[in-house]
């Protein structure tokens, strides 16, 4: 892969481009469901993961990316796991707003 390419966007797996693969089981939190997918960034893991709920028969989802970053995709996952419950507590289902 070019130099350019990694430098604009155009390399690895981000959820941008929906590559962002599940890591570790989704867990169910007050009703949500936050599935875990740090992507591979500078080394490191990056902290992801998709939060979803039905509401009114309707699948709602948002992806929560930080900027932190792990050494690891299993410590990245926990973490992720733990930031997007903590969006949940704090703005419930207004996250899919």
């Amino acid at each position: 892969m070019s130099f350019l390419k990694r430098l604009f966007g155009g390399g690895g797996s981000t959820p941008e481009t929906g590559e962002a693969k599940p890591v570790g089981d989704a867990v169910e939190h007050k009703g949500f469901t936050i599935q875990p997918t740090p992507f591979p960034e500078g080394g490191q893991f990056q902290t992801c993961a998709l939060i979803t709920k039905d509401v009114d028969g309707e699948r709602k989802e948002h992806r929560l990316v930080r900027a932190d970053r792990f050494p690891s995709a299993e410590f990245a996952a926990d973490q992720s796991i733990r930031k997007a419950r903590q969006m949940i507590d704090e703005q419930g289902e207004k996250i899919f707003t």
